[in-house]
């Protein structure tokens, strides 16, 4: 869209956005330099009042927190007008970012300041693009107008993606995982061991999976029950699989039934589930070729078939009698 964009409006045209850019980045590099000036000397000012450890001054990490502090800052501030102002609103974002692999508690700042970045980013591009080329007609205002309702949804739009694709990956990759945990299971080993071997065999061509079971192998570890561990794993995949496994998990750990079991239940019905799925995709491939048929392959096999007919009846009717 903005390449079509951009071939509209033409060179000429781009040279006063290209300066207005120009200006603002150079407004923000001045601005940031003296921020992390200021900033460096109140840091100073503060290790001289109050001195802090070796450690944490030979720590590394800390450093580099340091220097994303600045940008979570901007994050944050940028994300109080779509804030969200109910908790369940709130909870529902975080239930979308760690669908999507983003499980840091300023996740939910950072992809707001994200939106609200984006939006005023395609807003000022917007006004570089139209304003000095039709002027402020009715025109410039359906155009920026859509540009920045794109620029505001597309932060969106690129979550929903790898929501879906992270989604899709642990999909494809837990029917082995599983059958895998019941071999383990069966030969003995207890469901943290389990666990921890799903995750050295499969790191290396399921990485998305053993992430998640690491996790809840960590939290296991730590002391947190089974069934929030389970429980926070079907909720933080979204994969409807991974949550009836997790059921499962759970009730069989509090009726005492064999774990073993119940793996190789969830598996056979898993096993059929799929190919209920793929009977299902194959049974809608028929219909779905309609379209590209009547659409592409149809008029072509018209034109090769009746084509030369069509020639050799219109040279019989207009030859001279």
């Amino acid at each position: 869209m903005i390449i079509a964009i951009v071939g509209m409006v033409g060179v000429q045209d781009l040279i006063p956005l290209i300066a207005f850019l120009g200006m603002v980045i150079g407004v923000w590099a001045i601005l940031s330099v003296i921020s992390q000036r200021n900033s460096r000397a109140t840091d100073r000012l503060a290790r001289i009042s109050r001195p802090a450890s070796l450690a944490d001054m030979d720590d590394p990490s800390q450093v580099k927190k340091d220097r994303f502090q600045g940008v979570m800052d901007t994050a944050k501030a940028l994300s109080q007008p779509l804030m969200p102002q109910t908790e369940l609103e709130q909870s529902q974002l975080k239930v979308r970012l760690a669908n999507a692999g983003f499980r840091s508690d300023s996740a939910v700042s950072v992809y707001l300041g994200l939106r609200f970045g984006s939006l005023i980013l395609f807003f000022l591009i917007g006004c570089g693009l139209f304003v000095p080329r039709y002027g402020l007609s009715l025109t410039t205002l359906k155009w920026m107008v859509g540009l920045t309702g794109f620029g505001f949804y597309l932060p969106n739009i690129i979550l929903w993606y790898l929501r879906r694709k992270r989604q899709q990956e642990i999909f494809l990759s837990l029917p082995d995982a599983l059958d895998l945990m019941v071999v383990c299971v069966e030969s003995g080993l207890g469901l943290d061991a389990a666990l921890r071997k799903v995750c050295d065999e499969m790191k290396n061509h399921a990485k998305i999976i053993c992430e998640e079971l690491a996790l809840c192998n960590f939290q296991l570890q730590i002391g947190r029950p089974r069934r929030e561990v389970l429980h926070d794993l079907g909720v933080r995949t979204g994969v409807d699989d991974v949550r009836s496994l997790a059921a499962i998990l759970i009730q069989a750990d509090r009726f005492g039934s064999s774990i073993a079991q119940a793996l190789r239940v969830q598996s056979d019905s898993m096993r059929t589930r799929r190919k209920q799925l793929a009977e299902e995709k194959a049974a809608k491939t028929a219909v779905q070729l309609i379209f590209p048929l009547v659409l592409f392959i149809f008029p072509g096999i018209f034109v090769v078939l009746v084509g030369p007919a069509a020639i050799s009846i219109m040279k019989t009717l207009t030859k001279p009698m």
